[in-house]
């Protein structure tokens, strides 16, 4: 039976850990060759595992993947890390820009570092990455391009919710912001070279269902239970294979029904 990404070569920055290690997990399952990206090879403080065990964990289960250490901030290490990629595995079909962080300061105390700590990988670091791999993809003859943006481009700002959420600092907003005009510009430029190009808004997502977590859940969502990786996972998968073929410039909200309140 053939499986949605057959033949497909896909590149997924931020692919330790979260939505980026389900969409890893998930891409091989469906028969893409990926290539994923972090800056840890290890272990982290967070007892998070490191590229090299995500490797190894899916190669032993018969996946065709390889891990590339990059900091995507730094342009440079991002093509270098591409032109790896496209070496290893050939013409590259697929981008998921996943890679990013929360942090930062608020409005108007927020120091220089504090902004270019977010900025940095979260939007600038995604131009770097699209940047590199959009040849590949236009020599491929085509392909998708998933932009990970939060609920923070589309929310107003309240000091609560800045309370609540950890990430939800100047920068944050700002640079998913920018993410979602980055989106539809890149849409309108690569429609001539049959790429598509779309973004993802999560909601609040528990890291996976086999980390033991509580579960954590926002009061103002509609569907009750809380969300997981895999479950905006599967809406990057669609948006990359071929049953989205006619589908691009769109966010699509993950989010259990929170942006119905919006």
């Amino acid at each position: 039976m053939p499986h949605r990404l057959d033949n497909k070569v896909a590149i997924i920055t931020g692919g330790t850990s979260g939505i980026g290690k389900a969409t890893v997990e998930l891409f091989v399952k469906e028969g893409a060759r990926v290539v994923f990206m972090a800056r840890g090879a290890e272990e982290t403080g967070r007892g998070l595992p490191g590229g090299r065990a995500v490797e190894a964990a899916i190669r032993k289960e018969g996946g065709e993947v390889t891990f590339i250490a990059c900091d995507i901030g730094n342009a440079d290490m991002v093509e270098t890390a591409v032109a790896e990629a496209a070496k290893t595995y050939g013409p590259i079909n697929i981008l998921f820009n996943n890679a990013g962080g929360g942090g930062g300061g608020s409005f108007p105390d927020s120091t220089n570092e504090e902004w270019t700590r977010v900025i940095d990988p979260d939007l600038t670091g995604m131009f770097y990455v699209s940047r590199a791999v959009w040849p590949h993809i236009v020599a491929a003859g085509g392909g998708a391009v998933v932009n990970m943006s939060s609920l923070a481009a589309q929310q107003f700002f309240t000091p609560r919710r800045h309370e609540e959420l950890a990430s939800a600092s100047l920068s944050y907003y700002a640079a998913k912001s920018g993410i979602d005009g980055l989106t539809r510009y890149m849409a309108g430029v690569g429609g001539k070279n049959n790429i598509r190009v779309n973004g993802v808004r999560p909601g609040l997502m528990n890291r996976d269902r086999q980390a033991g977590e509580g579960g954590r859940v926002r009061d103002d969502q509609i569907i009750p239970g809380p969300g997981y990786g895999e479950d905006v996972a599967y809406l990057v998968l669609f948006l990359a294979c071929d049953e989205s073929r006619f589908i691009t410039a769109q966010i699509i909200n993950v989010d259990g029904g929170v942006s119905g309140h919006i």
